[in-house]
């Protein structure tokens, strides 16, 4: 959009009317569908350091894709890398809601005797509340498909604040709970695991699941570049805190650093 206002200021002034008026009648007219009018999308991906699985105490390099999609024209959205892949049906300048999911994968690398987890997916819903112009609040409820039969609930707030016009930082807390299906998924330890692997047997209860911190430096590159520098801590706490895989073999601290990177494209659908 910087291109757009760049051009806008040196045309002439009569001609800088004319398109001001153009763009209010265009802006009248109703879509033709709620899909219809100009998008962004931005794709990228993230790497970052971090506990092999939860409540893991050795750590590893890890990749993962990263999506945006929003309306040109519309001012920009706070996102964080901690949002999942989501649409808002509803949207206005203090609130947001709509559909929300992530694909889940397996524990990977984890202690002998214990059994694999699944690969699958989570969805559900999500809510965005702007309090003020610098802050986000933002929580979202998902169940688990394949992967987990409980329900996960993430919740986070951030401040965010432009030190240049191309630098902003951002950060605040974070927490999770979640039902006892998804603790025993990858907090339980049953009778046989416990005899494969020597470690406790473990039947935790749903509730809260860990507490922490994140921020983030994000960088402006080009028009069409964002890069961004992040870190989080969290602490475990209730049934994934007591589980015997964290006490016994892992860590109830968990740390992460990483770095990322997003291009965007502009598309027009009618």
């Amino acid at each position: 959009m910087a291109g757009v206002a760049s051009l806008l200021f040196h045309a002439p002034v009569m001609a800088a009317d004319a398109q001001d008026v153009s763009a209010a009648q265009n802006a009248e007219k109703p879509r033709k569908y709620f899909w219809s009018g100009d998008w962004y999308l931005k794709v990228g991906a993230a790497g970052f350091y971090a506990p092999k699985f939860d409540g893991s105490k050795s750590y590893r390099l890890f990749g993962e894709p990263l999506f945006e999609l929003g309306r040109q024209g519309e001012a920009e959205r706070f996102s964080s890398r901690n949002d999942n892949i989501s649409w808002a049906l509803i949207d206005n300048d203090r609130f947001r809601v709509g559909p929300v999911g992530q694909l889940v994968f397996k524990r990977g690398d984890t202690i002998k005797g214990l059994n694999d987890t699944k690969f699958g997916a989570e969805a559900g819903v999500f809510v965005d509340v702007y309090p003020t112009d610098w802050m986000r609040v933002r929580s979202e409820v998902r169940h688990g498909i394949v992967a987990h039969n409980g329900v996960v609930a993430d919740f986070a707030a951030d401040a965010f604040y432009d030190v240049t016009p191309k630098i902003r930082i951002s950060g605040g807390p974070r927490a999770t709970v979640a039902s006892k299906d998804y603790f025993r998924t990858y907090y339980g330890v049953n009778a046989e695991e416990a005899a494969a692997s020597g470690l406790s047997e473990y039947k935790p209860s749903g509730g809260l699941q860990s507490v922490g911190v994140g921020g983030a430096i994000t960088w402006a590159t080009t028009e069409k570049i964002d890069t961004s520098l992040f870190a989080e801590y969290s602490r475990l706490q209730g049934p994934a805190r007591d589980s015997s895989i964290v006490k016994e073999r892992g860590s109830a601290n968990q740390f992460l650093v990483g770095v990322s990177a997003t291009y965007r494209l502009d598309f027009s659908i009618d």
